[in-house]
């Protein structure tokens, strides 16, 4: 490179029309040229780029945040690069031996440090007669050590926390006649199971779709659609005659119909509970007093009727709040055999690694239990890739995202083989590979052979499924935690969990809170089409952050499994055993699910 003069760059910045006061700046800029090491045209150049982003002129000051901005980070780069360049350099025979030489002096220096074996020998460099790559002698070995993190993490330390838990195999919770039960599958698993679909495929969420293109307008049309479908059911149910306005002042009692909702922003509470009315009747919204009502248990999207007084038409005053009635149960044309045996299945919810590793050990943990106990189906609910891990977030892995899915999905078809189970795979709007829409459509496994097809079934969060005609509910969306969060009540003596549960049914919705919590992205056109209950199942998963249950909720028994892992240690799954051949006593139906525990991992 050729000396840089005063001059040659006076007439470099004539030849981009770069006005310069005085000579000051001229100097500054032999400065920049001497310590950065660049030609006149150079800098000259990257300071036209420079400027004219920022409409900058130049000057004293300028070049100084010029110099800032651009020079110095691109001397870091050169720097940077310089370093890497020994490891990437093409290297001759005479590099390779010196290589082979040093990590033959690492090898013996470690190895002083070690107490040696009694037949301590030197393994000979030799070629194998059956040569095999350590990727293939690894998968062969063990299905476990495709869930090795070495592949996909920087850290292969395990959790500690998690390897020295206590009470594996706890019974933590019981329903059903569990006395002297076998939590064994049939002698043939898999084979005769009937599993599908509740809605069909055609009418099932197949596919991804494009979202984040929906207008207020469309979703005030789903909201206004949902007052009147459920207004109607409520209206049947009660025999209404007819609703009232709300809004309109009346010296007598009316009956009304309209939706919950919070008059700010805040959590819900009895003094900022408002009543928004369906279209058909305006669409006003009306302050609620609910002074005399002495029970109530009341959520953000709710759909009511209250009877009340309104004489100033600006308060409702709440005498009365009808609760409605669920969905009929399904009605399967499958008939089974009376001494056929009940069907095992087995649930558990991710996620699947501790907070502190990206180790898939109770995952492994949970393939060891799946072969022991050999269910005839599994049902595993994501996140199997959660974005909410520390790792994860910080993208501490060397592998993407799908990649570690992929071989995580692998890992439990493989694993599993010798059972033969059905495997039911939902996802998880905390799967970070996977589309972050509710609702979500199911994973696709392109790689799937057609045995491992035959075995394996996707379904979409949230969906319904029928298992040898017994309905099983399942959303991987923490829809509890969200409600918990919002319900208000009084004097109901139920415990809150019962409540949420209850209202998801009589509002026939796997997610009926509006509007949603922050960390849920809602499609509601979608959601119309495939977030509803065509039916009350018979068995309904909701897992969940909070505490672990099973109830029997208006013939339904809720099942909220855990979590495989709670942080760094280890968390719960499900089991169950369901029979669908309903004895009754009396007319009265009684539940598919003969027996039910949630397990410690």
């Amino acid at each position: 490179m050729s000396a840089v003069t005063t001059e040659s760059l006076k007439s470099e910045l004539e030849v981009f029309d770069v006005p310069c006061r005085d000579d000051s700046t001229v100097d500054k800029l032999v400065e920049l040229c001497i310590c950065h090491r660049m030609g006149a045209y150079d800098i000259v150049l990257e300071w036209v780029a420079f400027s004219t982003t920022k409409n900058l002129t130049l000057s004293v000051d300028t070049l100084e945040q010029f110099e800032h901005e651009v020079l110095n980070k691109k001397m870091k780069s050169k720097q940077s690069f310089k370093r890497d360049e020994p490891y990437n350099r093409t290297r001759d025979i005479h590099s390779i031996q010196d290589l082979i030489k040093a990590e033959e002096e690492e090898e013996n220096l470690l190895d002083s440090y070690c107490t040696p074996a009694k037949s301590s020998q030197k393994r000979p460099l030799t070629t194998p007669e059956h040569p095999q790559s350590k990727r293939s002698v690894a998968l062969l070995a063990s299905p476990g050590l495709l869930l090795s993190p070495s592949s996909f993490s920087p850290s292969v330390t395990p959790s500690q926390n998690y390897s020295q838990r206590g009470g594996k195999g706890e019974v933590v919770a019981t329903f059903g006649a569990v006395q002297g039960t076998r939590w064994v599958g049939r002698k043939t698993p898999g084979t005769g199971i009937q599993l599908e679909q509740l809605e069909g495929p055609e009418y099932s969420l197949r596919s991804s779709y494009k979202y984040m293109f929906q207008r207020l307008r469309d979703v005030r049309n789903v909201l206004s659609e949902k007052i009147e479908e459920l207004g109607e059911g409520l209206r049947s149910h009660f025999n209404i005659e007819e609703f009232a306005s709300a809004s309109l002042p009346a010296q007598d009692c009316v009956t009304v119909l309209g939706q919950i909702c919070c008059d700010s922003n805040g959590k819900l509470n009895s003094q900022s509970v408002l009543l928004e009315e369906g279209p058909e009747h305006g669409g006003q919204c009306v302050a609620v007093d609910l002074s005399e009502l002495r029970e109530y248990s009341l959520f953000p999207g709710q759909v009511v009727v209250m009877e009340g007084m309104n004489t100033t038409g600006k308060k409702l005053m709440a005498s009365k709040l009808y609760e409605g009635s669920p969905l009929p149960f399904h009605s399967p044309e499958v008939k089974m055999e009376p001494d056929e045996e009940p069907l095992n299945v087995l649930v558990a919810c991710g996620p699947y690694t501790p907070s502190d590793s990206l180790t898939f050990d109770p995952l492994l943990d949970l393939i060891n239990v799946i072969v022991r106990d050999r269910p005839d189906v599994c049902i595993l609910l994501g996140p199997f890739v959660d974005a909410k891990h520390e790792q994860i977030e910080k993208a501490q892995v060397t592998e993407t995202f799908e990649a570690i899915f992929t071989r995580c999905i692998e890992s439990i078809i493989d694993g599993t083989k010798s059972v033969g189970c059905r495997l039911v795979f939902a996802p998880s709007q905390r799967d970070i590979h996977h589309n972050f829409i509710y609702p979500q459509p199911p994973f696709t496994l392109p790689t799937l052979s057609k045995d491992q097809a035959q075995r394996v079934t996707l379904v979409p969060d949230p969906c319904t499924l029928v298992i040898d005609g017994v309905t099983f509910g399942l959303t991987s969306t923490d829809i509890l935690f969200h409600m918990v969060a919002e319900e208000i009540s009084c004097g109901t003596g139920s415990d809150r969990f019962s409540r949420i549960l209850k209202h998801m049914l009589i509002q026939k919705s796997y997610y009926p809170l509006y509007p949603p919590a922050e960390e849920v992205n809602m499609d509601y056109e979608r959601f119309q089409s495939f977030g509803q209950m065509a039916v009350t199942p018979d068995v309904l998963l909701v897992p969940s952050e909070m505490r672990y249950f099973i109830k029997d909720v208006v013939g339904c028994v809720c099942v909220n499994p855990g979590r495989l892992t709670k942080g760094q240690v280890g968390g719960t799954y499900g089991r169950l055993l369901i029979q669908h051949s309903r004895s009754t006593e009396g007319g009265k139906r009684s539940t598919p699910c003969l027996a039910a525990q949630v397990v410690k991992i």
